[in-house]
């Protein structure tokens, strides 16, 4: 067999922009965004024990994650490993539910942007009504905001992994700072009390209905831990440590979270805050109590939370379509590298050209679209944790595999029982089927030639190794 063409990426990240680029994006706006959002009918306490629990489940699958990046530090992640355990038709599956997840996820971070530019800038923000779509008022000037967002964002991918591996860590640090900073004013302020967090549960419900409809949001909450491995490639340093850096990541989000619910919950009675009519609640509530200095803090954390969200998966989204470009499953043009940067700057501007439409559908509706990922990233997850139980040879570490396989199939039932308050929405299920169906149609295009490629020449492409052992 003649040697094909195998690109490659630089490795130019170090470990501390690694974790930046993981912790970053499962934090991202969510933490700034949705505490009140989560609290309604649940109580802060339901979220707290419902967002640590994921976390939780979220290392057991880490563990699976530690192993095959170890043993295959490539560009793909998800794709890769589901090759590797299961084939070229299920590596598809995997790669274009993750795909289409992750581009999902950069256009809601663009989004949210414009929903802060509402926010702190109404009279700037609002202006231009086009029309409205699900109830929701879709004006020129968010979509021009979320659109240059998108192209600030691009030509940083575009710049080189180490680029935005350093802004990433700048953006995080400043993050954490802004929780850290609205923690202090919290517990400075005479009227913050934890009196305001009761009840701790919502009375009309069960306990541990509340806490599982937040479990089931994990795999969303914490999507982002797995760009590691899709940035494995790139690494500049031992791929032992990846396991590390997930756990930490996820740790950190986890406390971040947490830290933000009890900060809101503690400023104002909890169901006040879930009740109130405002774009930005959480801003909102934070305003209320204090101030324009506390207005601005949260904003600025906001604002570094996209920012993270956006590098992340960015960086993630271009590298899964390099990696399949890579394997020939997605068109050649995703497999080239930029003549300065060497980076996969067609993936970069593809995804951003399509995160270019949703603005005008409203958020709304995006949120249909997104609601729905989450059921991508658990199957991803589900394939990870199965190829590595079929390598892993410890006993101990086969245990840990499957129970990340069991919390996978847990998050696929909270979110697809349709009697279940976790479940999705009808709206997200009509998504979900027509992400299926595009799927479908793509794959039975493209099978003739993917399935052509001979085994060992599509292991090389795809694992630079003609064997896996």
């Amino acid at each position: 067999m003649g040697t094909p063409q195998r690109k490659k990426l630089d490795r130019t990240l170090k470990p501390h922009w690694v974790w930046a680029i993981a912790f970053g994006s499962a934090v991202g706006w969510g933490a700034f965004v949705l505490p009140t959002d989560w609290m309604g009918g649940k109580g802060p306490l339901a979220v707290v024990i419902g967002l640590l629990l994921g976390a939780v489940l979220m290392t057991v699958i880490g563990v699976s994650y530690g192993f095959l990046i170890k043993h295959f530090p490539v560009s793909g992640g998800e794709f890769a490993y589901a090759y590797i355990g299961f084939g070229r038709t299920h590596a598809f599956i995997a790669g274009w539910f993750l795909t289409l997840g992750y581009i999902c996820i950069v256009a809601l971070n663009a989004s949210a942007l414009a929903l802060l530019g509402k926010f702190l800038f109404p009279g700037i923000v609002k202006t231009g009504l086009l029309y409205t779509v699900a109830g929701w008022d879709v004006y020129l000037g968010e979509v021009l905001i979320s659109t240059i967002a998108l192209i600030v964002f691009a030509i940083l991918n575009i710049r080189g992994a180490s680029f935005s591996g350093r802004t990433q860590f700048i953006f995080t640090m400043v993050l954490l700072s802004g929780i850290i900073l609205l923690a202090i004013g919290a517990f400075l302020n005479g009227s913050a009390s934890t009196a305001n967090m009761q009840p701790l549960f919502d009375p009309s419900k069960p306990a541990i209905a509340s806490i599982l409809a937040i479990l089931a949001i994990a795999p969303w909450a914490y999507v982002g831990f797995d760009n590691i491995p899709q940035a494995a490639e790139e690494f500049n340093f031992p791929p032992e440590k990846a396991f590390k850096l997930i756990v930490y990541a996820l740790l950190a989000a986890g406390l971040a979270y947490s830290a933000m619910i009890l900060i809101v919950s503690s400023l104002e009675p909890w169901q006040d805050l879930a009740a109130m009519q405002s774009s930005w609640a959480t801003g909102a509530a934070i305003e209320s109590l204090l101030g324009r200095i506390g207005v601005f803090v949260i904003a600025l954390a906001l604002t570094m939370g996209i920012f993270t969200g956006l590098n992340g998966f960015f960086l993630s989204s271009s590298r899964l379509m390099f990696a399949m470009g890579r394997a020939r499953i997605l068109p050649d043009m995703f497999h080239r590298l930029h003549p300065k940067y060497n980076t996969p700057y067609v993936g970069i501007i593809f995804t951003a050209l399509l995160c270019m439409i949703a603005p005008w559908f409203g958020r709304e509706a995006l949120l249909w679209v997104v609601d729905m990922s989450s059921i991508g990233v658990t199957i991803a997850y589900f394939y990870c944790c199965a190829t590595a139980f079929k390598m892993m040879e410890s006993p101990g570490k086969k245990v840990l595999s499957a129970l990340g396989m069991l919390s996978a199939i847990t998050f696929f039932l909270l979110l697809t029982l349709w009697f279940l308050e976790s479940s999705l929405s009808a709206p997200s299920y009509i998504a979900l089927a027509v992400w299926i169906g595009i799927g479908i149609i793509f794959y039975f295009t493209q099978q003739e030639d993917y399935n052509k490629i001979p085994r060992k020449e599509l292991n090389y492409l795809i694992l630079e190794k003609e064997e896996i052992k």
